[in-house]
């Protein structure tokens, strides 16, 4: 008892001092390390997490990251692999929607473009500034993955893995896929208390519920903190306990967990509306930020179909008048996609699945 009072008494004068001598005296509380967060849980659920990016590596990617970044130390993150490096597919069509965009085309100057194999680093050097290679001894990541095939989940759990190494880095990340359209800046519908959000297959509502809706890694904007830090290792982690699935699927399953919401990641889903996608297409053309070619097994060819189709209409929208674009007219321009991809047996499942 007197040790706690002698305890107390210290504070208490600490507290005074800083009061009159015009200091802060936050340090009184000490933010929880990631090391602390996750000392809880348990070997099943967490299992040795090591960096797979080598020194000299980490040093050039510090590098890139502190050239793209924005001043609050935010980048733009997407990946890149062979297939979708070719000319005129995937890379073309992505950093197109930067250009033909409503004002972002400066966002570009903060996008690091993430190459899997040397091909598609030789082409990204040709195209961008800030390029970085991420390449896995005894993986072939070049060619086009078929969905859920193992070099595709290969694929899925490498990104994440390297995103927590972002974050451990201290930045945090808009992370895209290259099958994304942007059309609009994401950052004013980004919510400012909240860690990690995510785009969805199917919004059906309640942004914080998260039972409610069926998230899409392929689109997410992260804060880097002790929060975020130990989610991405937790959720790498959880790959093991959830084999065969990617990376949405097991974090399906790890949002349900207990355990999980002991990390106290403060989680967003991001409505349709604004960040839409072929599973379900925003009708509203004033509000629409990104659209992405999901729910779509067709393969390369028939996303590329789809996207320009949508960014054909998207340019359509944009040489209207003003007094044109009342999405309540009756001549307001509709979306025509998506059309190859709804030919696909993956968008009649997957569609069905969320309804």
């Amino acid at each position: 008892m007197a040790a706690l009072k002698m305890r107390v008494s210290q504070i208490l004068i600490i507290a005074v001092a800083s009061a009159l001598l015009g200091l802060p005296y936050v340090f009184l509380y000490r933010k929880p390390s990631v090391q602390h967060m996750l000392s809880n849980f348990s070997s099943s659920l967490l299992q040795p997490y090591e960096h797979m990016i080598t020194r000299e590596h980490n040093t050039e990617l510090q590098y890139i990251l502190s050239r793209a970044a924005m001043p609050n130390k935010t980048v733009i993150i997407t990946t890149l692999n062979e297939a979708w490096a070719a000319k005129g597919t995937m890379i073309d069509l992505f950093l197109l929607s930067f250009r033909r965009g409503k004002n972002i085309e400066h966002l570009l100057e903060h996008l690091v473009i993430v190459t899997l194999d040397r091909k598609a680093h030789e082409r990204c050097l040709q195209l961008h500034p800030y390029c970085f290679i991420l390449e896995t001894p005894g993986v072939d990541f070049a060619g086009e993955k078929s969905f859920m095939s193992e070099d595709y989940l290969k694929m899925m759990w490498r990104r994440i893995r390297f995103l927590g190494d972002v974050l451990e880095m201290g930045y945090s990340f808009v992370f895209s896929d290259a099958d994304v359209l942007w059309v609009r800046d994401p950052f004013p519908n980004f919510a400012k208390d909240s860690d990690f959000q995510i785009a969805c297959d199917k919004y059906i509502g309640g942004p914080y519920d998260v039972g409610m809706n069926a998230p899409n890694g392929g689109f997410l904007y992260v804060r880097s903190n002790e929060h975020t830090i130990a989610m991405y290792r937790y959720w790498y982690a959880a790959r093991l306990r959830v084999p065969g699935k990617h990376d949405q699927d097991v974090l399906s399953v790890v949002l349900q967990e207990k355990s999980f919401g002991r990390l106290g990641v403060k989680i967003r889903f991001l409505e349709t509306l604004y960040f839409s996608g072929f599973c379900q297409m925003s009708k509203d053309m004033k509000r629409v930020v990104t659209i992405h070619a999901n729910c779509c097994k067709g393969g390369l060819s028939n996303k590329l179909k789809d996207l320009q189709l949508a960014l054909d209409d998207w340019r359509s929208y944009n040489g209207l008048l003003p007094s044109n674009q009342d999405t309540r007219s009756n001549t307001n321009p509709h979306w025509r996609v998506p059309l190859s991809c709804r030919r696909s047996k993956w968008m009649w499942w997957r569609r069905h699945k969320l309804l």
